[in-house]
């Protein structure tokens, strides 16, 4: 699969939101941050597949971190609730049931929920 170049513009809105979010220090070592800064100043689009790989998994490793908790949690346990309950409801006769397991709202709901629960139960 090829990739896309990646152009100096969106590294510089990467690093600007990393920075935003703290995940810039915190997630990124040294010679990472070198990396990055470095290819701001010389390049305007990457053209070595080499230093694409290197700086793709600086970005992805960025954008891992920078996710909300809802977002993490939606994409692991939103789903597979989803999923269970869309099921379950399919058993019993519901006919739309079936779009509830691919729905992201359903899912963002489900997390939002249990979440709330679980600060409920911290409390007591």
């Amino acid at each position: 699969m090829v990739q896309p170049p990646i152009l100096t513009i969106q590294l510089i809105d990467v690093r600007r939101r990393a920075m935003r979010h703290g995940a810039w220090f915190r997630v990124l070592g040294k010679t990472e941050q070198a990396i990055i800064n470095l290819t701001i100043r010389c390049v305007e689009m990457i053209r070595s597949s080499k230093l694409a790989k290197i700086v793709t998994g600086i970005l992805d490793k960025l954008t891992e971190n920078m996710k909300s908790q809802v977002k993490r949690l939606m994409e692991g346990v939103g789903r597979r609730l989803a999923q269970e309950i869309s099921q379950i409801a399919q058993k019993w006769g519901n006919k739309t049931a079936k779009q509830w397991a691919r729905d992201s709202g359903f899912s963002r709901y489900l997390v939002i929920t249990l979440m709330n629960a679980h600060s409920l139960f911290k409390k007591c």
